[in-house]
């Protein structure tokens, strides 16, 4: 029977059910706690592992409804990915509610499809507590003509782990495990194991996902589950009951951790590719509810990410990719916005597609009209379409100058001008601009790229000042990013990991409503952020300023005049005036 594709956005649930401190000791007792971790086993002052969220027999109930819902053949499913964020810390008792949907579901041919689910999970206190997106991997439901998934990347650092944490699973521990909720066959019974193409029944994947989780905090949040913020991971290989595993951890920075988890004398990795972050729990998410997003260039790579996750946080959004070659060339086609729009909308969200190119005025028109007239207005704007055509700066011609400026900064005019106006009517709006290292420090054979890049900032610069008055914040993000305008430029270890999700929580956080900042730059890659920015240095006076100084007096003075020491930025030009004529004040 085949996958039932009109299951895709279907809302799921809402499913509900009461637990009691009983419930959460079981479960950790279930994945391997047990009188070295008292504070997960004792009712007195007991805290709940926070894997337990997914283990909940509501979340249970909610994957039969899927595999029903989508005709799932079970003989073949396995739990292939598996995402937990979290809101609030889980009380030890409490009645759940759980619904979401099914967002996704690619097919990887006579390997299997892969269905990707998203829910929510309330507690009766009102609080949300988790939102868990599930990879469920179905060997026997491929071939179905459904598109491909997307390719993602993944590196651990090349150095030893900074923490590795033992387990011991017993081999009667699925047992144990499955009266937490999960009573698949799989995992009990003989005969249904090899007929799934098991030797015997198998270790829970999620059961070993506790093991983990509890590895995890221990060593990055010992005795503190209530900071653990988000736990993602691949389940990788089958693990039987009884063999010994080690959890391998590496801080990678401030509240971030991969890891896995792999079998202790063969190393083959169980678990693999998991982020670990960790930290105060924000209860509140940034939402983009009844805001209107354009996000130009979105057809692919950072441009298709910040659609997908403005959409997914409640945005509407406008997708618009003229659907070129990466020089710029081709007629356009409407494939890429278009197939970003499905992915959207199969996940429950709203968005419309444009075609339009942004390096005439008559294309940014076009853009901001097409979210006028599907959405009555616009909130956001990210600038992101690009194109290439390096050359050494003698090999430049005028074409490929031109090409890259119409593209990169006349696009960004075009299109952010009438955006302007509409947020200026309404008295709020976010721009954000895509600026690139190559424009703020310079890269060989990209003069053309460099120049229009930087010169966004200069843009900015005036915008900023133009939308103060107007709640219009104006911001730039210069991403170090793996896309298709790079993936022939960087090297293939570092291409993988630059991955553009990584850019997207700041661009997203400049379009929010709680952006802090307006007229800032920042580099974004790789998870590392900074800021970047024109500063200026205190400089000199050379002579008395009622004299043209000798340029043999300006050589004197190019110690002091170029010394960066006590350097600040300017917010506009006006102040830096300011500062130069306060040199020839009286007592000066």
């Amino acid at each position: 029977m085949a996958l039932n594709l009109e299951s895709i956005g279907k809302k799921i649930g809402p499913y509900t059910r009461e637990y009691t401190w009983n419930d959460v000791v079981l479960y950790a007792m279930g994945v391997g706690a047990g009188f070295s971790e008292l504070e997960y086993c004792y009712e007195k002052d007991l805290k709940v592992i926070p894997s337990f969220s997914i283990a909940s027999i509501t979340d249970f109930e909610f994957f039969s409804s899927i595999a029903k819902e989508a005709r799932i053949n079970l003989a073949g499913i396995l739990h292939g990915e598996q995402e937990l964020i979290f809101h609030n810390p889980i009380p030890k008792e409490g009645t759940l509610t759980t619904e979401g949907r099914i967002t996704h579901m690619y097919d990887k041919g006579d390997k299997g499809a892969l269905i990707i689910v998203e829910f929510d999970t309330f507690h009766s206190n009102g609080q949300k507590l988790y939102t868990s997106i599930v990879t469920i991997f179905s060997r026997l439901d491929g071939g179905f003509g459904g598109p491909e998934a997307p390719k993602r990347g993944f590196a651990f650092p090349d150095r030893e782990p900074d923490f590795i944490v033992e387990g011991s699973p017993s081999e009667n521990q699925p047992l144990l495990y499955r009266l937490s909720g999960d009573v698949f066959q799989l995992h009990v019974d003989p005969g249904f194991a090899k007929a799934s193409g098991f030797e015997k029944p198998i270790m829970h994947g999620l059961c070993t996902h506790g093991y983990a989780c509890r590895a995890l905090i221990s060593s990055l949040v010992p005795g503190a589950p209530e900071k653990v913020r988000r736990m993602t991971c691949r389940f990788s290989k089958t693990l039987y009951p009884g063999e010994p595993i080690e959890t391998l951890i590496w801080k990678t920075g401030d509240g971030r951790a991969v890891w896995k988890t792999i079998h202790k004398e063969s190393r083959e990795e169980i678990i693999t590719n998991g982020i670990f972050e960790y930290g105060d729990v924000v209860s509140e998410y940034i939402r983009f509810d009844d805001k209107v997003a354009v996000v130009t260039g979105a057809g692919a790579g950072l441009g298709r990410v910040y659609a997908l996750e403005l959409a997914r946080r409640g945005a509407k959004v406008v997708v618009n990719d003229y659907g070129c070659a990466r020089d710029g060339s081709g007629s356009g086609s409407s494939s890429p916005a278009e197939d970003v729009v499905n992915e959207i909308k199969a996940a429950g969200g709203e968005a419309v597609a444009n075609f339009d190119n942004v390096a005439t005025a008559e294309g940014g028109q076009g853009i901001v009209n097409t979210a006028l007239d599907a959405f009555g207005t616009i909130d956001i704007l990210i600038n992101n379409a690009g194109i290439l055509r390096d050359k050494s700066f003698t090999k430049m011609s005028a074409n490929n100058w031109q090409a890259v400026l119409d593209v990169h900064l006349n696009g960004a005019y075009n299109v952010s001008r009438p955006a302007f106006q509409v947020m200026k009517d309404k008295g709020y709006g976010r721009i954000v601009l895509t600026a690139s290292a190559a424009g703020l420090y310079g890269n060989f054979g990209q003069t053309n790229y460099s120049a229009a890049k930087l010169a966004l900032t200069g843009l900015m610069n005036s915008m900023k000042l133009e939308g103060a008055k107007y709640n219009i914040k104006v911001n730039t993000v210069a991403p170090l990013a793996a896309s298709r305008l790079t993936e022939d430029v960087l090297p293939p270890d570092l291409f993988e990991k630059l991955q553009p999700e990584f850019v997207s929580p700041m661009t997203l956080l400049l379009c929010s409503e709680e952006c802090p900042v307006t007229g800032n730059i920042y580099n974004v890659g790789a998870g590392c952020f900074n800021r970047a920015a024109v500063v200026t240095g205190p400089g000199a006076v050379i002579g008395s300023g009622k004299e043209i100084p000798a340029p043999e007096a300006v050589q004197a003075g190019m110690e002091k005049i170029s010394s960066m020491e006590g350097a600040r930025p300017y917010d506009q030009l006006n102040d830096l005036v300011g500062d130069v004529l306060a040199q020839f004040s009286p007592g000066k």
